[in-house]
């Protein structure tokens, strides 16, 4: 009986807004999926577009970039900067051949726990859509180069 797919993402989260409130989703028991390994950084505004890169030539099936809302920045304008920077990403992961639903966006504040669980849930549904990291594939018939899932 073939096993089903389970999505490993890379979440890279803002220390004062996402992390905390996915810490909220946890200390409220809200129930999500385990598929998301957490980064923390200070801020989004300081996301080095070569994680985001380096997690999908590693295996990751997916990357989430989580942030203060807009207009909420503890560093003012640092998540308007991580907004363009994964909008351009976006566009290079695609030249790349990856499908730019792979690295997604979201706002989620030191409240939010409960719309923390509900962006772990549609990432991991879409990611689920969309099937494995295509390098995965190429990792399985041998070929050189691909880290294993663990190392990323």
């Amino acid at each position: 009986m073939a096993e089903e797919f389970e999505p490993n993402i890379l979440g890279i989260l803002c220390n004062w807004c996402t992390y905390a409130g996915a810490d909220l989703a946890g200390t409220s028991r809200t129930q999500y999926p385990p598929n998301v390994r957490v980064i923390r950084i200070m801020c989004t505004g300081r996301l080095d577009p070569a994680f985001v890169l380096k997690a999908l030539s590693v295996g990751a099936d997916g990357v989430l970039v989580s942030g203060c809302h807009i207009g909420d920045c503890h560093y003012l304008a640092g998540n308007f900067k991580s907004r363009r920077r994964v909008a351009l990403l976006r566009k290079l992961i695609e030249e790349y051949g990856y499908d730019r639903e792979r690295l997604r966006m979201t706002f989620v504040s030191a409240s939010e726990g409960a719309i923390w669980a509900e962006v772990v849930q549609d990432m991991v549904n879409t990611i689920k859509k969309l099937g494995p990291n295509p390098l995965k594939q190429v990792g399985a018939a041998g070929q050189a180069g691909v880290v294993a899932d663990d190392e990323f």
